[in-house]
């Protein structure tokens, strides 16, 4: 693209600047800044627009394809009022600004940058103190990538959400780092590629909602409510993504409802209340999901199904340190889904013929005494001294016959760890 820098937008800008000085002289108490929004009615289409190094007043808006550069030497303050960029056109760009003090309206989706146009590039930005991050609605084809992104200082769920697609498609969003917003949120948009971000601090890491064959991949999802959720969002991939210390009554690493053909493969879901969530998944009753060689480790629940559901294939996956692998809601079983070449550090058979599978099927029931999976209040005892002994006497003696929840007939000895080493 064609890049030129119109010098007379910087005697523009000293102008204003000189304006603004006056009237600083005529009122010392008050704080204005030049506004920049001549600079960017100045500009063409095709133009670069590079404003001298200092603090401007926002907002701004943008109408026509161009370049506004700030060469990390420009803040734009919105003042509290409204968003700070209006990115309205197609084959525009915003990079290297710092976007600072947005309005607080949800309903009018106060943000750092709302885009309403497709093609365009909104990278390297540090977004600070603005209700919501980056919005787009009906946009298309476009790049958000190496933005630095946090809210405003409100309760968790006052926060607004750090980047929002709205009946947006094609969109990259890439190596953005985001923290103490509220939300990630993906809704109603499709073919979407979510990659490298690193999110921490929020209440839904990425929070899908009928939207249908995006692909995630290589993200890290750190002390968050909950990792990723999709509801009603079909043809999803999920691969090398790692999520951990999801954490709290609602701490789940990855749920999901009513949502079919799912591919869950290479993840990491460690140290959360509740590592896989599945509830009435797949929805499609001739579909399938697919969780294979994710490490579920270290978590209070590894996976939990809200009912008794079939239609998950979970194979090859590495099961290690979980208080309970597996729960059923209702007293249900978990068997009718697909067990196969899981590793579990609980395993209790052998591998007489060392070809690294266990001889007997890896095996786990249900006894009546698992009050925790279908009392809440129970579960705040849970892993206790007294539900402890209750476990154990149960299966000394058991009340009941156990339900039996799941069966792997080809129990991995090794971990892959373990294999690599």
């Amino acid at each position: 693209m064609r890049q030129r820098i119109y010098f007379f937008s910087l005697i523009i800008a000293g102008l204003v600047l000189l304006a603004t000085s006056a009237h600083s002289d005529e009122n010392e108490n008050s704080t204005t800044y030049p506004p920049l929004q001549p600079l960017i009615d100045a500009a063409k289409a095709g133009d670069t627009v590079v404003p001298p190094p200092g603090i401007y007043a926002g907002p701004v808006t943008i109408e026509l394809p161009i370049t506004l550069d700030g060469q990390n030497k420009v803040t734009i303050d919105a003042g509290g009022k409204g968003s700070v960029i209006y990115l309205d056109t197609d084959g525009g760009s915003i990079r290297n600004l710092r976007l600072i003090n947005s309005g607080e309206s949800h309903n009018d989706i106060d943000a750092g940058v709302q885009v309403r146009g497709n093609f365009n590039v909104i990278k390297d930005n540090i977004i600070e103190n603005t209700l919501f991050g980056i919005d787009l609605q009906l946009s298309e084809s476009n790049i958000v990538r190496r933005n630095h992104i946090s809210s405003q200082d409100h309760e968790l769920g006052m926060r607004g959400d750090a980047i929002r697609l709205w009946y947006s498609f094609k969109n990259k969003i890439t190596d953005n780092v985001i923290d103490n917003a509220r939300d990630f949120v993906i809704w109603y948009s499709a073919d979407n590629y979510v990659a490298r971000n690193r999110v921490t601090n929020g209440r839904y890491s990425l929070h899908f909602m009928y939207s249908r064959y995006n692909l995630i991949e290589d993200n890290e999802f750190l002390n968050n409510a909950v990792g990723i959720f999709l509801m009603y969002s079909d043809g999803v991939i999920l691969r090398r993504n790692e999520i951990t210390h999801a954490t709290g009554a609602s701490g789940i690493g990855i749920g999901f409802k009513e949502t079919s053909g799912l591919v869950l493969e290479d993840n990491k879901i460690m140290y959360c209340s509740t590592g896989l969530y599945l509830d009435v998944s797949p929805y499609d009753p001739e579909a399938t999901n697919l969780m294979k060689n994710n490490l579920i480790a270290f978590n209070a629940i590894g996976i939990r199904f809200l009912n008794d559901w079939k239609g998950n294939h979970f194979i090859g996956n590495q099961f290690k340190g979980n208080i309970t692998p597996v729960a059923v809601s209702g007293g249900g079983t978990a068997n009718r889904n697909v067990w196969k070449d899981n590793y579990w550090d609980d395993y209790e058979g052998f591998d007489l013929n060392h070809d690294g599978v266990g001889d007997t099927p890896h095996e786990i029931y249900s006894w009546s005494d698992r009050l925790w999976v279908d009392v809440p209040g129970a579960q705040f005892f849970k892993g206790s001294a007294i539900l402890e002994v209750i476990d154990f006497l149960e299966r000394l003696a058991p009340f009941s016959d156990p339900v039996l929840m799941i069966r792997d007939n080809t129990p991995q000895m090794v971990s892959h760890e373990d294999n690599a080493v």
